[in-house]
């Protein structure tokens, strides 16, 4: 291009120096045909070698911003204008694949290169909407490695991904073409079968858990073999809407799990074990909204002294109860199983202990008269740190005497996490507080535990006390756990005291306190009245007399 700029600047000079001398000579008017032919040519010229390749370059840039990869461009000839051409290709090149690259890193797993929970969802999405509209079947598949954390514990997280992309290879050489893998989380993983009928579905699960199973990871000269949980679900014309086939899914994988990990659970609907979970789990947010919107509040019921008037003072424990939006009161049984279930009790246990701790500094008449109130602790409390430090603090605000509390864990918590529960009764117990086992008896080797367990209350278990009246099997328990209890200096509480047949059997072998509807039903914390508590206590050793 500059070589024609170059050449048109001097002829255009040159021509009209003889368009002068020839106007001179009197050949004026054939000279400035030429010339007009000339400057014809030139603009010709010009639209050939210039504004239209620019307008092709301009074109293409127009559409390039559009995202368009395909415009044409001018040749790239070795002028101005070929060098522009070029660099404009090298730099839509880049683009493109800089583009290309965004693309794959938002719809895909960094560590595995499988597809990513989003871009997997919608893909899932697309086959739900359309089993509404045509009779086809596929399925979702759904995986959850089993113990997968002790890779990362044992040799960090770099083995741990380098697992997940083995194993990840290894899923994808069973699967279909058209089949979607997707890592959909830490350590688990997605599979979507389009137009795959049941039986060839459950033929592919059932590949993928073996492969898995067989598969042997070394990593600096330690091996691992890690097993599987697997859930599926098939997906049809009845099929709801994505959000419910996720939750399927997961419930069935979570039922694999919960029915001792390492297998495959196949969802049915009549499947009760899936029933049963999805109910569990609308209990999460029926409990988060409850503590949102305060709608959790403290009970209390006596626990009375079998023989005569405790002269310690009074004795409750702190009970949780919800309510509905309706207004309905709802007991713990309906809602501590979904909530143990899916890691909630920390912050019902810190909600609970937060209350009852300001309830009584709030009341100082009633503590004064206090001898000792429970509070129920979960399993995954007394395995916890930070709770463990929560309590310190409460108990170094000094608003609430330690004396005074009562940590009650269950028989099954206390085994479950028995290092941690020593450890954490030990440490609040040099505070001052005391700690009781509930529902004692119930597991087989509750004996052999107890001498381990620093506590100071045995609660016996409402199965054997409830028929203790009629059944001498249940007698016999009873009196045996109360003398152990009491070689051990531990004191008894009996729970499930329904009638005074009850508090009279439970006298006869010399139990130390019982509790339950039979004494006094619970009542709701702000009502507490000095003179109802006195009452109750009060017709309760009278009826034992």
């Amino acid at each position: 291009m500059g070589f024609r700029i170059k050449l048109f600047g001097p002829v255009l000079l040159l021509s009209l120096g003889v368009l002068a001398w020839s106007w001179q000579q009197g050949f004026g008017h054939v000279f400035v045909g030429i010339v007009l032919a000339f400057a014809a040519a030139a603009a010709i010229g010009l639209e050939f070698a210039i504004r239209r390749p620019i307008a092709h370059l301009s074109q293409a840039s127009a559409r390039l911003a559009a995202g368009d990869f395909q415009a044409p461009l001018p040749a790239a000839g070795t002028d101005e204008l070929g060098v522009l051409a070029r660099a404009f290709d090298t730099m839509r090149e880049a683009i493109k694949r800089y583009q290309e690259d965004l693309s794959f890193q938002a719809t895909h797993d960094p560590v595995t290169s499988l597809v990513n929970r989003r871009e997997f969802e919608r893909r899932l999405h697309v086959v739900v909407n359309a089993t509404k509209h045509e009779r086809s079947q596929h399925a979702l598949i759904y995986m959850d490695l089993d113990q997968f954390k002790v890779i990362n514990d044992t040799c960090g997280h770099t083995a741990g991904d380098e697992y997940l992309r083995q194993v990840g290879g290894l899923l994808h050489e069973k699967l279909r073409k058209h089949d979607t893998l997707g890592r959909l989380g830490g350590d688990e993983f997605g599979v979507l079968l389009e137009h795959c009928p049941e039986e060839h579905a459950i033929r592919i699960a059932n590949e993928l858990f073996a492969t898995i199973q067989g598969f042997r990871f070394v990593w600096e000269g330690r091996s691992f073999t890690l097993g599987v949980s697997i859930g599926v679900v098939f997906l049809d014309e009845h099929s709801e809407s994505l959000s419910r086939v996720l939750s399927v899914v997961d419930a069935a994988c979570f039922a694999a799990k919960d029915g001792g990990r390492n297998r495959i659970h196949v969802y049915r609907d009549d499947d009760s074990t899936l029933v049963k979970r999805h109910g569990e789990m609308q209990w999460v947010s029926r409990i988060t909204d409850a503590v949102e919107q305060g709608r959790f509040h403290l009970y209390y019921q006596l626990i009375v002294p079998v023989e005569s008037e405790d002269e310690e003072g009074i004795h409750f424990e702190f009970l949780l109860r919800m309510q509905e939006r309706n207004g309905k009161i709802i007991g713990p049984g309906s809602f501590l199983p979904a909530a143990e279930r899916y890691n909630l009790m920390l912050g019902l246990d810190r909600w609970v202990t937060q209350t009852a701790f300001e309830w009584l500094a709030d009341h100082p008449e009633q503590m004064e008269r206090l001898g000792l109130c429970t509070i129920n602790l979960s399993g995954h409390s007394l395995g916890d740190a930070d709770f463990m430090h929560f309590m310190i603090e409460k108990f170094n605000e000094g608003r609430v005497p330690p004396e005074k509390i009562c940590f009650e864990i269950t028989e099954t918590a206390a085994i479950g996490n028995l290092m941690k529960a020593t450890r954490f009764m030990s440490v609040l117990k040099s505070r001052g507080c005391c700690f009781s086992l509930d529902d004692f008896g119930s597991g087989l080797s509750s004996f052999a535990y107890l001498k381990n367990l620093p506590v100071d209350y045995l609660k016996i278990d409402g199965v054997f006390v409830k028929d203790i009246v009629d059944d001498p099997i249940d007698y016999a328990m009873v009196k045996a756990i109360n003398e152990m209890g009491h070689v051990m200096g531990k004191r008894t509480v009996a729970e499930f005291v329904e009638k005074d047949a009850i508090l009279v059997k439970l006298r006869e072998i010399g139990v130390d306190y019982a509790q339950g509807y039979g004494i006094a039903k619970p009542r709701p914390l702000v009502e507490m009245d000095i003179n109802y508590i006195r009452r109750e206590i009060t017709y309760s050793a009278g009826r034992v007399s």
